[in-house]
This record gives C-alpha cells, structure tokens and sequence, in this order.
C-alpha cells in the first residue's frame, strides 16, 4: 500500500505508474479516492472541532453551577447532549471513510523502480546476465519424471488416489535428494548470517492481506473452512506477518531471517497443473529468506540476495541466469523483482526457480511494521527472495547433473547430506 500523501500531493505520478503495469482499470480509483480523502479530512476536522468545543462548554458547566447560575448551566448542558450525538454521527463517518479509504488503497499498486523495462507479461521480462555454461551434452536427457521413475523415486499414480492431480510422492534417493537440497540451503544461508527459522504453516487472513494482493490470494491460497486460517503458499508470508503491528528498536536492525515450511498453491491461471511431472504441484518444500530493513538500505540487500541464490545454484553445478520482472509481471506490492532461472539441457532453455523482491514499504504500511526513531516512527522496507524450492531445484540437479548411463552425479555440496553417495544409479 502506497502512502496516501501521494495521492494528495502527486495523482499524476500515481496514474502514470497505474499505466506503467498495464492496469488502467484502477485510474479512476486515484480520484475517487482523493475526492474521498478530502471529505474523510474535512469530516475529521469538524469532529475535532466538535470535540474542543464540547470540552470548552463542559468547563463552563461547572464553573456556572458554583457560581450558581443553574439556568445557564442547564442550557449548555442541554446543548453539550446535542453536540455529543453530532460527535458521535462524525465519529461514525470517519470510521467508515477510513474503512472505504484503506480497502481502495489497497488495490493500487506500489509505485516500481525507475529502472524497471515497460511490458505488459512475463513475456517481456529482460535477461541480464548469466552465471555458468550452458551445456548441451551429446545424448539424450530424459524428462525429469522419467529420471526419477527410473529410481523408483516418483510415484504419481498413489498421489493420484490420495490426493488429486498435482501431489506426488518422493521416495528413496530422489527424497533423500529433495531433503539434502533443502537442508543444504538452510546451512548455507545460517552461514551467510540469517537467522533460521521454522514458522506457522498456517496464518490469519489479515496477515494475507498485508503481504499480498488480494488477486494474489485468491489465485494462489488454500483457505481453512470454517477459521480464519490459510494455508501459506510461501513462508516469507508468515514470517513477515511476525513482525505485524510491532514497533521495531533501531538497533535490532536488520532482521535477516531463512525458513523452511512446505507450501501449498492452488497455482490458480492458465498454465495449469502438470499431470506427469513435477514443475507446477500444488504442494512443494521450500527455503526462503527475508529482510526488513532500513529504506536506504533496501536496494544494497535486494542485490546481495539475488545473487546468494544464484551462488547456491552455482555450487551444485546448475547454470542459470537472472532476469528483470517487467512492470506488467510485477505484483502489486512490488518495487522492482528479478527471476533466478535455472539452465534445462533438456529443453535447452532456461525455467524459474526462485523470485527475489523489493517491496519497499508497501507491506510495512498494510501490517504496521515500523522503527522507533528520535524524529518519530516511520514504516521499513521488506523484502523476500526464494532461496530453494525443491521441486524445481530437483529438476534441475537431476538433469544438469545427468549422465548417459541414466546415473545422477551429486554435487560434492550435497554428498555429506546423502550420507558421502557421489552417484545414484537407476534401479531400473
């Protein structure tokens, strides 16, 4: 959520940047809502005053009764009633102006980095570099499910029975594979600094609003029937949301925090579940990192978290590649994102592993997250970036480190997390 000051101060920006992500719809919300504000101010004014002057008359009441001047007194006693359900009728119509004020300024979007390529989809995303060769090898890299069938390590058959399409089961080497991955990133990032921690799988549904949007929630989250609970579709959600409606000391600054959770998407859109694989499943595991820190410092750690990502990928021999989120496939929340891609010698293309993000204070502002300072409080900046998600970064060992026997290397990285394995051999 943007600071209302800009669009009292600044609509034009406001709408530029509307038009900027290809959202032209919400150009009439910036009006509306400073048509909106100037009345919510106006109404506030007029009760303040209200107020001061029933106080001032209320002080005169007394000081009239000692005096005895009884009649006097009970006229602007009489008048004081009357005032007291004016305040109260004001009283209501701010709460409700704040209310309508807030539930519009949370569909319009976080004003995006200047440095941001202009384009409508994730189609117009702007490569910017690449880490590592991109090796196509002489023979025949199977599909990802092929790979791990072949292990006895992928059974979609009993998840189909279970649970539906998009589950799976993992097992033997291909489990424990998934499981040294993600137990590897964890220790790589305690040893970048970041504090691990295990969060709520679960959060209240004012903390989804507060980290996402609402077309982002209802595209991506699982609700509990019958509580206030949603399953988290990634833990930066639930680890941001500790921090909601806290007033932070400076010195505590910065929070650098890595989770492990396992997430649940409803991967609501077009692209669809896949049926035989796993690239796009509605339940996956994950290390994710978050910052809060202080604004001026937000774009120093937006750069070294992307790159943490692309060294950890770069240690288990996986080429990839970083690219920049053009404004019409930024989140609403977001200030500027860059994609970390993963190399497929397969498809000999590259394909999303993780996401690293700069929201500025746009999260801050809807949970409250602030910093206590000598000039007063103000909001901070948060970020988020996925350090591993291990279905995708399974693809992606498997097939880079594929050989044409049908064996999988295990990068020396991993090989203390698979009990000193170097190589695991197809059983079939």
């Amino acid at each position: 959520m943007i600071d209302i000051r800009l669009i009292r101060e600044n609509k034009d920006l406001v709408k530029e940047n509307i038009k900027k992500k290809f959202q032209d719809e919400k150009l009439t919300l910036v009006d509306e809502i400073y048509d909106l504000d100037c009345t919510y101010r106006d109404t506030k004014q007029k009760m303040d005053d209200a107020r001061a002057e029933k106080n001032k008359l209320s002080d005169q009441i007394g000081t009239l009764m000692r005096e005895g001047k009884k009649e006097e007194a009970m006229a602007i006693k009489e008048k004081v009633a009357t005032m007291g359900g004016e305040i109260d009728d004001l009283t209501k119509k701010e709460e409700e102006l704040s209310q309508t004020i807030k539930q519009k300024m949370m569909t319009i979007p976080n004003i995006i980095a200047d440095d941001v390529p202009i384009g409508k989809d994730d189609t117009e995303n702007v490569e910017l570099k690449r880490f590592g060769e991109a090796v196509v090898p002489n023979y025949e890299i199977p599909y990802h499910a092929d790979i791990l069938e072949r292990f006895n390590g992928l059974d979609k058959e009993a998840s189909g029975r279970t649970s539906g399409n998009g589950f799976y089961y993992l097992m033997g080497d291909a489990a424990r594979l998934s499981s040294a991955m993600i137990s590897y990133a964890r220790d790589f990032m305690i040893d970048k600094g970041f504090t691990y921690c295990i969060p709520p799988f679960m959060i209240r549904g004012d903390v989804v609003t507060g980290v996402m949007s609402f077309a982002e929630m209802d595209a991506m989250m699982y609700k509990i029937e019958g509580e206030d609970l949603y399953l988290i579709g990634t833990s930066e959600h639930s680890m941001i949301g500790k921090f909601k409606d806290q007033i932070l000391k400076k010195e505590s600054l910065p929070i650098t925090m890595t989770s492990y959770s396992p997430c649940f998407r409803k991967e609501v859109g077009a692209h669809g579940i896949e049926e035989r694989g796993i690239y796009r499943v509605h339940q996956f595991e994950k290390q994710e990192m978050i910052v809060i820190c202080e604004p001026e410092e937000s774009n120093e750690w937006y750069e070294k978290m992307w790159q943490f990502t692309v060294e950890l990928f770069r240690s288990l021999d996986i080429p990839v590649r970083q690219l920049e989120c053009c404004s019409g496939d930024l989140a609403d929340l977001k200030y500027k994102s860059c994609d970390i891609e993963a190399w497929s010698p397969r498809q000999q293309k590259y394909f999303e592993v993780g996401s690293c993000s700069n929201l500025t204070d746009a999260q801050a502002r809807r949970l409250g997250i602030r910093v206590k300072s000598d000039k007063g409080n103000y909001y901070l900046h948060t970020l988020n970036n996925t350090v591993l998600a291990s279905t995708r970064a399974l693809i992606a060992l498997l097939e880079n480190n594929y050989q044409e026997d049908g064996s999988v290397k295990i990068p020396k990285a991993l090989q203390p997390y698979m009990g000193g394995k170097e190589i695991i051999t197809p059983v079939k």
